[in-house]
């Protein structure tokens, strides 16, 4: 059995009921997948799916296809699920428009910063900044780091566009970040950008995670060219 299930097997029971059963199971999937836990290409059966997670065929399947409306996964008739192959184009285009949607937030972000916001980034970065040599640890974080300043955007359909877009691109930011030398070059963006924003420097703000996001494109695309996907 996968060491993955042996970690998530028992998460379902306790966890919060602020999510339907399906969209629990798609959300730890594509965690999974985000960590190659399942490769491009990689084929569910439903059955054992259901074994594992101790639910019906039914939550699978409408797991599965929450997971085919975020491209993770694409459905075939009398196929079923494969986890999707990555591309350069979709680099390209997801960064685009992640890198457009974390700009606005932290623009957002920015206007509204007060010193109860300033204390919680300054207490993020810090525990980014502990994170550098870990690669699991730093992804972790920098997402929280981007939750709490969609947060303070005060924009929650803003904040269902981030998070959306945060279980597609998983695997392309994660890509760009698996080199300590590139983890030290966003901690260093990412100093500038909390500067910025307890600064209520809006549009600064908005330029530096513009470019965070698009730094960290370039070396996904790095990644994806030399491992030859």
């Amino acid at each position: 059995m996968p060491s993955y299930f042996h970690m998530y097997g028992t998460m379902l029971d306790g966890h919060a009921l602020l999510k339907t059963l399906p969209l629990q199971i798609a959300s730890q999937l594509a965690a999974a997948i985000e960590k190659g836990e399942f490769a491009p290409g990689h084929r569910f059966r439903e059955t054992e799916l259901a074994e594992r997670f101790a639910v019906s065929r039914a939550s699978i399947r409408e797991a599965l296809r929450l997971l085919e409306m975020r491209g993770i996964v694409s459905i075939e008739p009398q196929k079923g699920a494969r986890v999707t192959q990555l591309s350069a184009k979709e680099i390209h285009d997801l960064f685009a428009i992640r890198a457009s949607l974390l700009a606005t937030c932290s623009r957002l972000a920015a206007e509204n910063c007060d010193a109860a916001n300033a204390k919680q980034l300054r207490a993020a970065l810090k525990s980014l900044r502990s994170k550098v040599k870990e690669a699991d640890g730093y992804i972790q974080q920098s997402g929280a780091l981007i939750q709490l300043i969609a947060g303070m955007s005060d924009n929650p359909t803003l904040v269902g566009y981030v998070n959306d877009l945060a279980l597609r691109i998983g695997r392309y930011v994660r890509m760009g970040l698996m080199a300590e030398e590139r983890r030290k070059a966003s901690l260093a963006l990412w100093s500038e950008l909390i500067d910025a924003i307890i600064d209520r420097d809006a549009e600064s703000a908005s330029a530096r995670h513009y470019h965070l996001a698009l730094q960290n494109r370039d070396a996904a695309l790095r990644t994806f060219e030399e491992r030859s996907f």
